[in-house]
């Protein structure tokens, strides 16, 4: 669904190449082939999707009409199937949503590019290879608050489409979707903290200087972010 390809080079930095060759002539969606899918595989590869759909919406350059119908589409699907998904023996029906909703959030972020979340992951994966979805789990709340000062009513709008809140403050309803998130990892049995997944503190800095060679992804983030910021997220989600 992307013109995206990731690689891990020799300085043990997760870099991209994009090109329109790299898209599939065809992509089958078959819910048989994830039917062995551990919980634990399927609650950080949810996510990940998740991320792409909000990533998508909120991006900062290239975000259109296109892009956030799919997104919201992309999110709905996800969100309501991800935790059946992760139960013991989910029906076909529920594997089939999150394909169909992880595909359409992947055709959302190739039109409307993802930012500071994945940003702030890929050095996670290069330094430590933890998983994609993983890594993007454990800094996905604290890049969202850093972000809610600049994009409280596209979170709103979020939260509203997945109806989280009826309360009809702006604020209150961008807060809903970074709480229900926050709650959805740990009910997804996700270690949440890096200190949890062999991150020492000392390592933040490097963390920091790594996300910040990540200007393909900065760029779209819906607000500006530092090394300092940078720091500051990774020592909130230590």
């Amino acid at each position: 669904m992307t013109p995206v390809a990731i690689l891990t080079n020799a300085n043990q930095l997760k870099m991209g190449i994009v090109s329109p060759q790299l898209y599939a002539d065809v992509a089958i969606l078959d819910p048989n082939l994830t039917a062995s899918l551990p919980p634990s595989i399927s609650s950080v590869t949810g996510i990940d999707a998740m991320i792409h759909a909000i990533e998508a919406y909120t991006s900062r350059i290239k975000k259109n009409p296109i892009s956030d119908q799919l997104a919201l589409s992309a999110l709905m699907l996800l969100s309501n199937n991800i935790e059946a998904a992760c139960q013991p023996a989910p029906t076909e029906l529920v594997r089939q949503n999150m394909l169909v909703g992880a595909m359409m959030a992947g055709q959302a972020f190739a039109n409307a590019p993802v930012g500071a979340i994945h940003a702030l992951a890929y050095p996670l994966g290069g330094l430590f290879h933890l998983s994609h979805g993983l890594s993007n789990a454990l800094v996905m709340v604290q890049v969202m608050e850093f972000n809610l000062p600049d994009c409280a009513q596209l979170y709103a709008e979020l939260a509203d489409h997945l109806r989280l809140s009826s309360d009809p403050d702006e604020g209150v309803q961008a807060q809903a979707l970074i709480t229900y998130l926050k709650a959805l990892v740990l009910r997804l049995n996700i270690e949440p903290q890096l200190r949890d997944h062999g991150i020492n503190e000392t390592d933040l800095e490097r963390l920091a200087t790594d996300a910040m060679l990540q200007t393909r992804l900065l760029v779209n983030n819906p607000r500006d972010l530092t090394f300092d910021d940078a720091l500051t997220i990774y020592r909130a989600a230590f």
